[in-house]
């Protein structure tokens, strides 16, 4: 299995509904570091999983409508809590989207799986993977 993998990052307010969360039921903001994997089975014709540049782009638009928003605002989160693992899963979307439609270039439909990794610290992160289904 081969993989690329881009990183970018992303600054962010929210809060959460429910006692588990403590004192993060208040607003706070995070900072998260994201990194996005595509892994394939064997390399395209030029010897690539996937084009960087057009995967570094295809993350910088996914991430643009979510940095410095309030995520309690934003249309996506609406009725659930934007835990690490819900915006892990809502970046894994859209850059599946980006390989179906082939924003990713030539040689992105042979993409087979995304894996969405959102550090929070330097000592916890929480990450999405799936196949990138047609």
């Amino acid at each position: 299995m081969y993989a690329v993998e881009v990183r970018d990052h992303i600054m962010i307010a929210h809060s959460f509904r429910g006692d588990v969360f403590g004192p993060a039921q208040a607003l706070h903001g995070a900072t998260f570091v994201v990194d996005v994997a595509f892994f394939r089975e064997d390399l395209t014709e030029d010897g690539i999983v996937v084009d960087i540049g057009r995967a570094h782009d295809a993350l910088k638009a996914t991430l643009a409508p979510l940095n410095y928003a309030n995520l309690d605002e934003h249309p996506a989160f609406t009725g659930k809590n934007s835990t690490t693992e819900v915006v892990a899963k809502h970046i894994f979307d859209a850059m599946a989207d980006a390989a179906r439609s082939g924003a990713l270039g030539p040689g992105g439909d042979g993409i087979g799986r995304i894996r969405v990794t959102l550090g929070e610290s330097h000592v916890a992160r929480a990450w999405y993977e799936g196949p990138v289904a047609v």
